[in-house]
């Protein structure tokens, strides 16, 4: 038979808490206080250290709580110091400087600008006649090759060639569409 390894370990275990009042007080009233610790972290594992740390402040002061009646506004109280100092302590990772970080790049597209181009292309395709539409919508909208487009249409691979070539030249003739060229 081998020894434990941490004598002190194995005797806590065995040791009774010297005040039973406060293991039975821990065990009724912890979901209550779990929630309040709760209230004040947003992870709920913090929450428990939190709540973990405030019991271990009131077995220190235990023997000093002269009425035990007013236990949950004791914990309470530790509970919220005790947040409060973590609060303090947390470290910053933000100081006021006298530049600005960011590199200085290009100004991204306006997306005004990307809108009011959207706009126009889609004015200057409505004006084409209803067959050269659909293929070019087919074509450059939705990714068709000009097999696929000419069978979703019925019509020859050379047709839509054709069709969407005189297409592309009335939208390069269009006035709207002569600040993009």
């Amino acid at each position: 038979m081998t020894a434990p390894v941490c004598t002190s370990a194995s005797n806590a275990v065995t040791r009774a808490l010297p005040y039973p009042s406060f293991a039975s007080y821990v065990k009724a009233r912890q979901p209550v206080l779990l929630r309040t610790a709760r209230s004040l972290t947003a992870n709920p594992s913090d929450a428990e250290d939190l709540l973990q740390t405030a019991l271990a402040k009131t077995y220190v002061a235990w023997d000093r709580i002269e009425d035990h009646r007013a236990l949950d506004g004791y914990v309470r109280r530790a509970l919220l110091n005790t947040r409060t100092s973590q609060w303090r302590k947390r470290k910053v990772d933000e100081f006021v400087c006298g530049e600005l970080p960011e590199p200085e790049g290009l100004p991204g597209p306006d997306p005004a600008e990307a809108q009011a181009l959207h706009d126009a292309m889609w004015r200057a395709i409505m004006k084409l006649p209803a067959r050269q539409r659909a293929m070019v919508v087919l074509r450059y909208y939705e990714d068709l090759s000009e097999a696929q487009t000419a069978e979703v249409l019925g019509v020859s691979i050379g047709t839509v060639k054709s069709a969407v070539s005189r297409a592309l030249g009335k939208l390069r003739e269009d006035p709207e569409l002569g600040p993009v060229r």
